[in-house]
């Protein structure tokens, strides 16, 4: 599903000042206890030192082809820190000498020593939202989120796991390149498999085990580039693994948005701080929809048969979904689609999106937007947005949860679906929905409700900048090859607001832990956490005691 300019703008209302942007979804009209102390500090994503040891001790191998895209990590604007070896720059998305059209990359290889045979790939949605949001909001080595007075190092960065690359795409998105071509998603996975193999060759990281995630949008793009991997049966360039989607869009609007729009409502209700009259129309029409009916009968488990056609949203006085997010405008001006629990004031993002706001203060600008810091980082220097308009208006692709992820799920070693439970632009309920009518592996939908307790790792804090949560975080379940993981405390951008969840995430993605519920460190926590923990009775008492409490 995509919230279109359109419909944003014909949403906004007298008391809000500023349109608010249709950033990281997919498309429409598809038919807080003491704080213990808590373990050892991550590791550094890379080898601190002067630039003489760094030079001697580079993970990509220096030649004509690698040298040119490299990055100087102590000369970027605003970041008083080395972020490490990277390389970022523009390569073309066929081997057509006359191409003109180019993907923009950011690329970490990583120090992790399980890391040598593989390469993650981060995707950003829209369509035509940069991954470099990713990037500098989320899990790369960097952050500067909104609110905050500085960039950050950021101890959650997935840096620290595996070789991590981040691409603009399509083509048209940020500094990428060229007339946006692509009316579909396979001929979007068919532009990105043409870049990503002049990025394995120019990087010599051939046979490499690829590992695909993204948010939003990239619901539809990660598991069409997967499924078009696997069709290649070519493990020198495409040796497609697993994938991770967070919040996608997988399934139509009507699944997604208006079927459990009530229920998400009446669930928060203090969040929304809607009148009696409001709330009872609403739940009025939801039964006279069919919306009620729809979820209480097929949000079960085992599923009793494929799910019936969606009710109709576009009959009149059934848009619910736009009728809630109006009102609740007027009771909290600043209601977050993205993250209910966001309330006045409006806070300045570096980017140029707070949250589903577009807000740029007199004085302030866009980082990406400056010409040094494109020139810092090899990007051309033009106008650069987070979102462009332009980009894949036109999908004629089906959701990729009706035939797509479940050929995926056949191939691969794992798909992980995770699910901020705080995000209102994709209901956690439409996504159970969409899984429950999905076949894969002999089986429709999860035998049994999700229920597993989703365990986040105790950990001593790196720096009150990059505060984050740890103990029970939600609730996971696994059934044939597909992961379902919810996320408490947590919007759309899971490693945005929950950023040790969504390391633990990667970490069972890679293969590194056996299950979202096993309590141990962080694999890359040093020293081992119980010895420490046993000097102090209280930290472990907390610990032992943390599934109770909800830590």
């Amino acid at each position: 599903m995509r919230v279109s300019t359109s419909l944003l703008s014909a949403l906004a209302l007298v008391a809000l000042g500023e349109a608010r942007d249709p950033r990281h979804v997919g498309r429409r009209s598809l038919t807080e206890m003491p704080r213990p102390r808590r373990g050892d500090l991550m590791r550094p994503a890379h080898n601190a030192g002067t630039e003489k040891t760094k030079r001697a001790n580079y993970l990509i191998p220096q030649n004509a082809n690698t040298t040119k895209f490299a990055v100087n990590g102590s000369a970027i604007p605003e970041v008083d820190f080395d972020i490490g070896e990277s390389y970022a720059g523009l390569l073309p998305i066929s081997e057509k000498a006359n191409e003109t059209s180019e993907l923009y990359f950011w690329f970490f290889p990583s120090s992790n020593v399980n890391a040598t045979d593989e390469i993650t790939i981060w995707l950003n949605g829209g369509p035509g939202c940069s991954s470099l949001e990713g990037f500098f909001q989320e899990n790369g080595p960097v952050l500067w989120q909104y609110g905050t007075f500085k960039p950050v190092k950021n101890p959650w960065t997935w840096v620290n796991l595996t070789n991590m690359v981040w691409v603009e795409q399509p083509v048209g998105t940020g500094f990428s390149q060229g007339t946006p071509t692509a009316t579909s998603e396979e001929e979007v996975a068919a532009q990105f498999l043409g870049f990503f193999k002049n990025f394995v060759d120019t990087f010599g990281l051939h046979g490499k085990k690829i590992y695909i995630t993204g948010e939003s949008y990239a619901g539809l793009y990660v598991p069409y580039i997967a499924d078009a991997m696997l069709n290649k049966n070519d493990t020198t360039y495409y040796d497609l693994n697993s994938i991770m989607i967070y919040d996608p869009s997988i399934n139509s609007d009507v699944v997604l948005e208006q079927v459990p729009a009530v229920a998400f409502v009446d669930h928060w209700a203090p969040l929304f701080n809607l009148n009696e009259t409001f709330s009872a129309s609403l739940h009025s029409r939801a039964e006279s929809c069919g919306y009620s009916s729809y979820l209480n009968e097929n949000l079960v488990f085992p599923p009793t048969g494929k799910l019936p056609t969606p009710p109709d949203d576009s009959a009149a006085g059934c848009d619910l979904w736009d009728d809630i997010y109006s009102a609740v405008s007027l009771t909290n001006p600043c209601f977050d689609i993205y993250q209910v629990a966001t309330t006045c004031p409006l806070l300045w993002d570096v980017l140029g999106f707070p949250g589903s706001f577009d807000y740029i203060p007199e004085g302030t600008g866009i980082f990406f937007n400056r010409s040094d810091v494109q020139r810092a980082i090899n990007a051309p220097v033009q106008e650069w947005a987070e979102c462009s308009n332009g980009v894949l208006d036109t999908d004629s692709s089906a959701p990729s949860s009706w035939e797509v992820i479940p050929r995926v799920l056949e191939r691969a070693e794992r798909v992980v679906i995770g699910h901020g439970l705080l995000d209102f632009i994709l209901l956690a309920n439409g996504t159970l929905l969409t899984i429950q009518n999905m076949t894969w592996n002999g089986a429709q939908g999860f035998q049994s409700k999700p229920s597993a307790p989703f365990y986040v790792p105790y950990h001593e804090e790196a720096s009150l900048s990059t505060l984050a949560a740890s103990g029970v975080m939600g609730t996971a379940h696994t059934e044939r090859g597909l992961t379902y993981v919810e996320v408490a405390l947590s919007g759309h951008m899971i490693p945005q607001y929950q950023p040790s969840a969504a390391y633990r995430q990667l970490e069972f993605l890679l293969g590194r832990i056996s299950s979202l519920s096993e309590v141990s460190d962080f694999t890359t926590q040093s020293g081992d956490f119980g010895n420490v923990a046993s000097k102090n009775s209280t930290a472990v008492s907390r610990r032992q005691m943390g599934m109770e409490w909800g830590m």
